[in-house]
């Protein structure tokens, strides 16, 4: 093959590059793992006798995605346990527990999750419920957002859970009208049964891990940041595993890890942190990046809050939430950290929390200058108006999961009343964000939510859910199509440190996705009915729809 012709052409279709010098073309070349050409009819030129050429067909050719907060590891290994993600309704959770536990009856524990707090009044299912689906072994499930498990008698009686256990400090355990435990245990007591459930084996880890890399090409994602690698409630570090993969060749996607911060700890472990960064930077994976998290969520009342939640009756509660790390620890730490070139990924999900880690960063920036390290906050559910300009000003960027922002029931029933009206109409302010000059990336949580960035788009454009008869949710906080395609291309290639990817133009990595159909020229309320047919990591293909 001459040095001029391509292996790869993509033609035919139209080409969202993100690139604002060429934002449109209709034909892409890749020659190697690199873009060499994007234009029109001219590309055609690079086609030789093996040049695999890609008629899109009018479909619609994109950067690849890229999650810049997702756990593939948990998740995959949760599709290989008793998954409970989409289950309606009390009943349908026990029909399912109760059948994984009939067909596994070697498990000495049984363990998965995915349930909705909404299922249960309060957010807080009963662990008498789990005794009547699975009277003879432990049950350990996380619901959907992996803030809290649902446990059975059983399971608190081998881990010696009484009503005498205190609360940790960075947790609770739900107890019932006789101050016994009721069988649901938020954040960090989520540890005091998690430290008895079986450890995953590293085989186990590696198989989870290229089961959710599959599902998440499928999604045309072609890099992440894995948001915890370490040891957490029932997450077995995942480290080794992607140590692993990458070693033996099985790792296609780019991979950021962020090396989880044991908030037990302070700054001793920082030795162990670099120690762990280089022993994880291997092949595609770069361990460059810290995860502090600094409160937990809303719907248990967990997340920091810089007034106290409400209460049923909508009057002011003795709670504002927990800050996880006291905020002038987290600025000494932020600053030692940025000194020694990690990127700091913040979990900050209340306005006390964000405010806290926007502190710790504006500490670091005035104790080491700017140095390039792009710390970012994710989730962002209520920024306080006087924050939201710092994100530019410190240059960090929001990192954001569009899907949250909608009105469902967990939000409009576990969420508005206790936060209240004023704090509730300053959640995921995108729209402010944007208008404010911050970069934001995106992600999803997965398995917290869907892993899917197109159903994340279409959220993030019209702030309703597919087909749902609900109230847009803060109307003002959408935005375009346009950048919310960039924050999930190019912004969160941002944050990975993948400058090379991220846009379609000559010289960059060839990571794209194709979509069966051209989003921009179809109204948004169908985006989330687009679905990815093919995609492409390094020029190579990764995932192909079977109609591709």
């Amino acid at each position: 093959m001459s040095d001029r012709t391509a292996d790869l052409v993509l033609t035919g279709g139209p080409v969202h590059t993100v690139d604002p010098a060429r934002p449109f073309a209709t034909s892409v070349a890749v020659r190697g793992e690199r873009i060499v050409a994007v234009g029109h009819d001219e590309v055609h030129d690079l086609i030789g006798p093996r040049t695999e050429v890609v008629d899109l067909h009018g479909r619609l050719l994109v950067p690849g995605f890229q999650d810049a907060h997702v756990h593939p590891v948990g998740a995959g290994i949760e599709l290989g346990q008793c998954d409970l993600g989409g289950a309606t309704g009390v009943t349908d959770l026990l029909e399912r527990i109760r059948a994984w536990a009939d067909a596994h009856p070697d498990r000495p524990w049984i363990t998965g999750g995915g349930w909705s707090m909404e299922s249960f009044p309060g957010g807080t299912p009963d662990r008498t419920l789990l005794d009547t689906a699975v009277p003879d072994r432990p049950v350990f499930l996380v619901n959907r957002d992996h803030h809290g498990a649902w446990v059975n008698t059983l399971a608190l009686e081998l881990a010696g859970v009484t009503g005498r256990t205190p609360d940790p400090a960075d947790g609770r355990i739900e107890r019932d009208a006789g101050g016994e435990p009721s069988g649901t245990l938020q954040e960090g007591a989520m540890e005091l049964v998690a430290r008895h459930v079986p450890r995953v084996t590293l085989d186990e880890q590696v198989a989870g891990l290229l089961r959710a890399q599959q599902v998440l090409h499928a999604h045309g994602i072609t890099a992440w940041q894995d948001a915890l690698l370490g040891e957490h409630a029932s997450t077995a570090d995942p480290a080794p595993a992607y140590r692993r993969a990458a070693l033996d060749g099985l790792l296609t996607a780019r991979v950021r890890g962020a090396l989880w911060w044991d908030r037990e700890s302070g700054l001793e472990q920082l030795d162990r942190l670099l120690e762990r960064r280089d022993t994880f930077t291997v092949g595609r994976i770069r361990a460059h990046t810290v995860k502090i998290m600094q409160d937990g969520i809303a719907e248990n009342g967990t997340a920091a809050l810089l007034g106290p939640y409400l209460t049923g009756c909508g009057c002011a509660s003795d709670n504002s939430g927990i800050s996880f790390v006291d905020p002038a620890e987290l600025a000494r730490i932020v600053t030692r950290l940025d000194r020694e070139g990690f990127q700091v990924h913040f979990h900050a999900l209340g306005d006390r929390a964000v405010r806290e880690a926007l502190d710790a960063v504006e500490a670091a920036v005035a104790a080491n200058g700017h140095r390039g390290n792009r710390h970012h906050l994710a989730h962002l559910q209520v920024v306080d108006s006087a924050d939201v300009p710092r994100f530019r000003e410190l240059g960090a960027t929001a990192n954001i999961q569009a899907l949250w922002a909608t009105h469902e029931p967990q939000m409009d029933e576990l969420t508005i009343p206790f936060l209240g009206s004023e704090r509730a109409a300053r959640q995921y302010p995108f729209g402010d964000l944007l208008r404010s000059g911050a970069v934001l990336a995106a992600g999803s949580d997965w398995p917290v939510s869907s892993p899917d960035p197109l159903a994340a788009l279409h959220n993030a454009v019209n702030r309703q859910d597919p087909g749902s008869d609900r109230p847009v949710f803060l109307p003002e906080q959408r935005i375009t199509l346009d950048a919310a395609l960039t924050a999930y291309t190019a912004g969160s290639a941002y944050v990975n440190h993948l400058d090379d990817t991220g846009v379609v133009a000559p010289g960059r990595l060839a990571d794209l996705a194709v979509l069966d159909r051209d989003i921009f020229a179809r109204p948004v309320e169908e985006i989330a009915h687009a679905r990815v047919q093919q995609t492409f990591v390094g020029g190579q293909r990764v995932h192909a729809a079977a109609d591709a």
